[in-house]
C-alpha cells in the first residue's frame, strides 16, 4: 500500500519527477524553488539520470531544448525573474514542438521583488511571455499533493501535444509541508521516431528540430499548424473544480493559494447566509471560459481573488461577457488576504451592486 509522506511542495514535485521517469533536469538556484535542484542533485544520480546546474537560467532552458530535441523526458524549474530569462528559449521550444515540463514557483514582483508568494506571473504564463504566436499548457496546483500529481500530468500532456507545459505554483505551496501520496504511475508509450534526433536509421528520413522558417509561406503554414494544435488543447484539456455552485448566488474565482483562502472565506460567508460558491481553474490555459459563462447565467456577481493587482480577472470578464458584474480583490508584494477580508469585501460589493 502506498503510504503518505510529509514533504515540502518543492521536494514532492522533485520526487514525482523521478517517479515519472524524468531523464534530465537542468536548472539554476533561485529562492523559493532551490530545493528542487538540491533534491534532484542528490537523488537523480541514484537512478543514473542527469542533473546539471547550468550557469544561468538562459543556459538551463536551452539545455532543456537540446535534451527534449533528442527525445528525453526533461524539465527545469525556477522562480519569477528566472522564468523571465527563459522566455526566448520557451518560445523556441514551443516553435520547435518539443515536450518538456517547466515549473515556476512564483514569487512577488515586479523586478527582483521578494521571495514571498505571489501570482503576478499569470499574464506571462498564460498569454505567451515570449515572442511570437505560441501557447503553453498551464497547470495551477493548490496543494503539495497536486505539486506531485501535476508532474505526472504535465509530462503526459507535454508528450501528447509536443508542447511545453508550465506548472505555475507559488512560494507558499512550494515551501509548505503537507502529506502527500505518490500514486502509481505508468508512463505512456510515445512514438518519437518521427521527430526526435536519436540517430537516423536507413528506414526513415532525417529528423530536424527547428523553429526557423525563412519563407513567410512556410512560417504561416507552421503557425496555422500550431493554432490547430492549440485548438485541440482548448477543446480537450480544460480542467477546473467547483465548490457549492449548485445553489450559488455569488461566485469566487481563484486559483492556487488564493483558492485555498477562498474556500475558508466561502464557508464563513455561507454561515452568514450568503450563498456563494467557488470555481477554481486548474488549467489556466486552456481556461474554463465556457463553464464561467454558464455560471454567469446563474449568479448575481463574481469576485476574482488573486495575489496581484488584477490579472486573471480579465479572463473572468471575457468569459462572463457582461452578463453579471465581475469584481476583483487582491493583495500584492507577498501579502496574503485573510478570509475575513475577502468576506468583508464581498459584503461591500453586494451592497454596492444592490444584488443581495
Amino acid at each position: 500500500m502506498t503510504e503518505f509522506k510529509l514533504m515540502k511542495g518543492n521536494e514532492a514535485m522533485a520526487e514525482a519527477a523521478i517517479l515519472a521517469g524524468c531523464d534530465a533536469y537542468f536548472g539554476y538556484p533561485i529562492t523559493p524553488q532551490s530545493e528542487v535542484l538540491e533534491y534532484l542533485a542528490r537523488e537523480m544520480p541514484k537512478h543514473n539520470r542527469i542533473v546539471m546546474q547550468a550557469e544561468s537560467e538562459v543556459a538551463s532552458i536551452n539545455m532543456v531544448y537540446g535534451a527534449a530535441g533528442a527525445g528525453f523526458r526533461t524539465m527545469t524549474s525556477s522562480s519569477s525573474p528566472g522564468i523571465s530569462l527563459m522566455q526566448e528559449g520557451i518560445s523556441y521550444i514551443a516553435g520547435a514542438e518539443l515536450p518538456c515540463l517547466i515549473v515556476n514557483v512564483n514569487r512577488a514582483g515586479p523586478g527582483l521583488g521578494t521571495i514571498q508568494p505571489g501570482q503576478g506571473d499569470y499574464f506571462q504564463s498564460t498569454k505567451g511571455g515570449g515572442h511570437g504566436d505560441y501557447r503553453m499548457i498551464v497547470l495551477a496546483p493548490a496543494s503539495v499533493q497536486e505539486m506531485a500529481d501535476f508532474v505526472y500530468l504535465g509530462f503526459d500532456l507535454a508528450e501528447k501535444y509536443r508542447n511545453p507545459v508550465l506548472m505555475l505554483s507559488d512560494g507558499a505551496i512550494g515551501q509548505m509541508m503537507e502529506k502527500v501520496k505518490f500514486k502509481p504511475y505508468t508512463r505512456p508509450e510515445v512514438d518519437k521516431s518521427g521527430w526526435a534526433t536519436t540517430g537516423k536509421p536507413k528506414t526513415r528520413k532525417r529528423n530536424y528540430i527547428t523553429s526557423l522558417h525563412i519563407l513567410p509561406e512556410k512560417m504561416e503554414e507552421h503557425n496555422r499548424h500550431l493554432e490547430e494544435k492549440f485548438k485541440k488543447i482548448r477543446e480537450n484539456e480544460v480542467r477546473f473544480e467547483e465548490y457549492n455552485t449548485a445553489d450559488a448566488e455569488f461566485l469566487f474565482v481563484a486559483y492556487g493559494l488564493s483558492a485555498r483562502i477562498c474556500q475558508k472565506a466561502m464557508d464563513m460567508a455561507r454561515q452568514k447566509g450568503i450563498k456563494i460558491g467557488l470555481l477554481r481553474p486548474i488549467t489556466l490555459y486552456p481556461y474554463p471560459y465556457q463553464r464561467l459563462n454558464e455560471l454567469a447565467s446563474q449568479v448575481k456577481l463574481m469576485l476574482s481573488v488573486e495575489l496581484n493587482s488584477g490579472q486573471m480577472v480579465e479572463d473572468v470578464r471575457l468569459a462572463v461577457n457582461g452578463k453579471v458584474p465581475v469584481e476583483f480583490y487582491g493583495r500584492m508584494g507577498g501579502m496574503m488576504p485573510t478570509p475575513e477580508e475577502i468576506v468583508h469585501h464581498l459584503e461591500t460589493l453586494i451592497q454596492y451592486h444592490h444584488v443581495n
